[in-house]
């Protein structure tokens, strides 16, 4: 089971902060990285996505729930990898696995212009540990679980979706 952690802010400076607290609870065995980025609002409403690349890659399939994560929540649909009804199929899917309208619609709303959000997904997590050291950061939490069942079949939606 992996945990999908969003945790928006108010700019992107505490957004790079926070970021780097949880490189470092990854080193102290507190938090366990499918995947971690920045993601910040310019003020003409552009999203830009910073992922440092060394953290997603144990198997081909984490990476591509991580890369089908990041662009369910963040990137508009139909952009070269995934169209028409396998996209539908897709975010069917992802729905299932947790990731609906809902939650996409409550991250939208974190990222307005000037607004960063730091998403964390984590095989697993330490969670008073976790947000014991994420607390001095403030934020909105957002939070979902995506079984290992859901995440496997994520996985294989996307991989037949791009074959």
């Amino acid at each position: 089971m992996s945990e999908l952690i969003i945790i928006g802010y108010d700019d992107h400076t505490v957004a790079e902060r926070a970021n780097n607290k949880v490189l470092e609870l990854q080193r102290d065995f507190i938090v366990d990285l499918a995947g971690l980025a920045v993601v910040r609002v310019d003020t003409d409403g552009k999203r830009h996505i910073d992922t440092p690349g060394s953290i997603v890659g144990r198997s081909a399939s984490s990476g591509a729930i991580w890369g089908a994560v990041i662009g369910l929540l963040f990137l508009a649909p139909g952009l070269g990898l995934i169209v028409g009804g396998a996209w539908g199929a897709l975010m069917g899917k992802a729905s299932k696995a947790g990731i609906n309208r809902s939650l996409r619609e409550r991250v939208d709303g974190l990222l307005e212009p000037g607004k960063a959000a730091l998403v964390v997904m984590a095989r697993k997590v330490t969670e008073d540990k976790f947000s014991a050291a994420m607390a001095e950061f403030g934020g909105t939490v957002l939070k979902t679980s995506l079984s290992d069942a859901d995440e496997k079949e994520l996985a294989v939606e996307l991989a037949d979706s791009q074959g």
